[in-house]
């Protein structure tokens, strides 16, 4: 079902039954989960709908089971609430939820998981190294040339990412990416236009280019600066901007994405475009992407969650 007739498709506030929003959790992205949470929250009350809270800990299955909703919106970003781990629960007591499932949420988290699929896919990402003890500057640097990107490989939000030219910038970056979050992916870092592609219902909207103040769209520049400049219509040729859509509609649905997500990527210098992630969870705050890609279009924010909740139907 493509986001246009689901625009069209009228439900009654009633039909949802009883939501619950899961947001917040004790992870790196808490802060913007809840801001998510929140806004999905006044979104849904505005829609009339039946909708209600949760602040995700160690009780959810608790809550879930004693007060069990008739339906979800999941705003958890990062680890559990987009790895598959909470989607897993979802599914053992037979709720609906909001994006992608199990396999889609773990394998798109992952990130080294999605580039081995694109590239037997034969779609374009980066090359990269998986890290452990043994990598050093020196072979990253001789495999990959400068800089490099290291970063977790099961992070969102740019969490841990750096850019290392250096073997002291590296051994820090090694410390920084490793801290917390597991395996370690190191990458070419390239320098470029950053785009970013949100889909909604099968549906590609509108490209967005964004120009960070300090260069790259780190966790500061997607939730807190008023500086970052986003950029839609985002200044590419209609042929270029429809291979972007194009090309994150074939990564969105090898990974058997549903119902919403935003794929990331980079043009180089010479114009092509490399894909760098997924998100099935994306921020839903006053700075996201998805919310500004459904606006160019005519899509407010009240209808775009409305749109995503018609999908658990």
């Amino acid at each position: 079902m493509n986001i246009q007739t689901l625009l069209n498709k009228e439900v009654s506030p009633k039909e949802f039954g009883r939501v619950a929003v899961l947001m917040g959790g004790p992870y790196a992205e808490r802060e913007v989960s809840l801001m998510s949470g929140n806004a999905v929250l006044k979104a849904l009350k505005e829609a009339e709908v039946d909708v209600y809270a949760i602040d995700v800990d160690d009780t959810l299955c608790e809550k879930l089971v004693t007060n069990r909703p008739d339906r979800i919106f999941v705003a958890m970003h990062g680890t559990f609430g987009e790895d598959g781990t909470l989607q897993g629960l979802l599914e053992t007591l037979k709720i609906p939820y909001t994006g992608s499932g199990v396999l889609a949420s773990a394998l798109a988290l992952h990130k080294e998981k999605s580039k081995f699929l694109w590239q037997s896919l034969g779609l374009p990402t980066l090359d990269f190294i998986l890290a452990d003890e043994t990598i050093t500057f020196a072979t990253a640097k001789a495999k990959l040339g400068l800089p490099l990107a290291v970063k977790p490989t099961s992070e969102g939000s740019s969490v841990g990412v750096t850019c290392v030219n250096t073997e002291q910038e590296f051994i820090l970056a090694m410390k920084k990416a490793g801290r917390n979050h597991g395996q370690i992916m190191i990458e070419p870092w390239i320098v470029g236009e950053e785009l970013t592609m949100s889909i909604v219902a099968d549906t590609a909207l509108p490209v967005i280019r964004i120009v960070a103040p300090v260069g790259f769209y780190d966790y500061e520049a997607k939730y807190f600066s008023d500086d970052t400049q986003y950029h839609i219509p985002s200044g590419l040729s209609q042929a270029k901007e429809h291979e972007a859509q194009e090309l994150a509609l074939k990564a969105y649905k090898s990974l058997g994405c549903r119902h919403w997500a935003r794929v990331d990527g980079i043009q180089d210098k010479s114009g092509k475009v490399w894909l760098l992630e997924v998100n099935t969870i994306p921020g839903l705050t006053g700075h996201s992407l998805v919310p500004q890609a459904a606006a160019a279009i005519g899509i407010n924010f009240k209808t775009l969650i409305l749109t995503i909740l018609k999908q658990t139907l």
